[in-house]
């Protein structure tokens, strides 16, 4: 099963933090880790400096890119329909969300909102 990988894993993995790291690179080196492009914007976002997006780039770009057309629209209508917004869930973890129920996948994530919201079969321990 794919593994979708929320930006909180993402900063662990980059900051070489066990044992997210060793696990990340576990996961990488069989091609189970997926991405979607809000999350490679997060994980950009998150940057201090140049340096640092090369080396984010560098790390993801053979990361595959779960599509999904209209993903912000889909999402927000997900949301609006299980009340996210009131969850303290915002937009681009509605993505995440939305992506990892359409995609029949597993979302590590370390965000307790989303955790506490999403069914456990779809988040990975």
């Amino acid at each position: 099963m794919d593994i979708i990988i929320d930006s909180s894993v993402w900063f662990e993995y980059f900051k070489r933090n066990d044992p997210y790291y060793q696990e990340v690179q576990n996961y990488l080196d069989v091609l189970s880790i997926k991405i979607i492009d809000p999350i490679i914007g997060e994980i950009l976002q998150g940057a201090v400096n140049q340096n640092e997006i090369n080396f984010i780039r560098e790390h993801i770009r053979y990361v595959p890119k779960i599509e999904i057309r209209d993903l912000f629209e889909k999402a927000g209508e997900y949301s609006y329909e299980n009340k996210l917004i009131s969850k303290g869930i915002g937009l681009i973890d509605a993505c995440l969300i939305y992506a990892t129920i359409k995609t029949n996948s597993l979302l590590w994530t370390l965000d307790k909102k989303i955790i506490y919201f999403l069914d456990k079969k779809y988040l990975f321990d």
